[in-house]
């Protein structure tokens, strides 16, 4: 009996000392699962923390070097303004797409002058008399007409087809950087970009293009080639284009997205021009009608009665007449055309 009683105690105490070590071990397996769990759980908050903190120093990082490229281009604005404002005719001419030396315009100026020159002289005009001042020098009037063909008419033929050239260009403006926006989101360089726009693109874009991306491929340089499309297309829209992508280069950025957005602004913009011209339309047909009755007038009374109208030409008050009246109908012509015409 004794000994049955000794053995279930023996058996009742191994059992509770191997319980006891199993729990022992188990519990401090758990404790060191916890410990590595909070020890990993620390350190992902840790790098989480590291992490949104250089991620925020980036982002404003690039903020400090987008707000010193804005700044450092609202310095070069005056510059910019300038170039466009006072342009040479070396300027003006690669500005019209006409690749002739600055020579060869000057000889065709020269060349107009003196044709227009001799078509006074041989006409034989006397001049005028205007409140008893004298322009009857032949002379005088020769010299008038060379100035008015050799300085005046080929810079207006020029302005004109520098403003046709411009136009085509904001038409076509949009679309080309369409075309750079899908090629960077297909993961192509910009620089590949603007030589399909030069190999695709109608006149003019198509010959900018391609010039930008020979100064590119020549190493000229981002700021200086950019800066070069500029001077050749002095408009806001390719300003526009200018800075994203000094930006961009400087600061980094989403450029896809940058020039999706300005494409959207030039195409607003575009619109806005349009509606505005359509909303002139009827100002500017009134201004026509008005500054051409005159001259209609004119016209009809030299064909029914010539020697009326004829007077004007004949003394010195229909000198002054007509004196007075060039005045009235330039300053009445350079009023409507101010109050009917909007830069945007």
């Amino acid at each position: 009996m004794g000994g049955d009683v000794s053995t279930i105690l023996v058996a009742v105490l191994a059992f509770v000392a191997i319980a006891g070590v199993g729990f022992a071990f188990s519990g401090g397996q758990a404790d060191a699962a916890k410990k590595r769990a909070r020890a990993i759980g620390a350190g992902a908050s840790v790098t989480g923390k590291g992490r949104n903190a250089k991620v925020m120093d980036e982002a404003a990082k690039r903020r400090a070097k987008t707000q010193e490229m804005l700044d450092s281009m609202r310095k070069q604005g005056k510059e910019k303004r300038k170039i466009s404002d006072a342009q040479t005719i070396k300027a003006k001419l690669t500005q019209a797409g006409l690749e002739i030396p600055v020579s060869a315009f000057w000889i065709f100026s020269l060349i107009l002058g003196v044709l227009i020159a001799g078509m006074v002289f041989i006409s034989g005009a006397d001049g005028l008399v205007v409140a008893g001042i004298s322009l009857k020098s032949r002379p005088l009037l020769v010299l008038g007409a060379f100035l008015a063909g050799a300085f005046g008419f080929p810079r207006f033929l020029l302005a004109g087809r520098i403003k046709g050239r411009h136009k085509k260009m904001l038409n076509q403006f949009a679309d080309g950087l369409d075309i750079i926006v899908r090629g960077v989101k297909s993961g192509l360089p910009l620089n590949e970009c603007i030589r399909i726009i030069a190999k695709e693109s109608p006149e003019p874009l198509r010959s900018e293009f391609a010039t930008l991306a020979d100064n590119l491929a020549m190493g000229a340089g981002t700021e200086r080639s950019l800066n070069n499309l500029y001077k050749r297309i002095p408009l806001q829209e390719v300003n526009f284009f200018v800075i994203v992508l000094m930006i961009q280069s400087k600061a980094g950025g989403n450029l896809s997205e940058a020039l999706n957005n300005l494409s959207s602004v030039i195409r607003q913009r575009k619109m806005m021009r349009e509606k505005i011209k359509a909303m002139s339309s009827e100002a500017k047909a009134s201004a026509m009608i008005i500054g051409s009755l005159p001259f209609a007038v004119g016209l009809l009374l030299f064909l029914s009665t010539p020697d009326y109208i004829l007077e004007l030409f004949r003394n010195e008050t229909g000198h002054v007449c007509l004196a007075a009246g060039a005045v009235l109908m330039t300053t009445g012509i350079l009023t409507m055309r101010k109050m009917i015409n909007f830069d945007m």
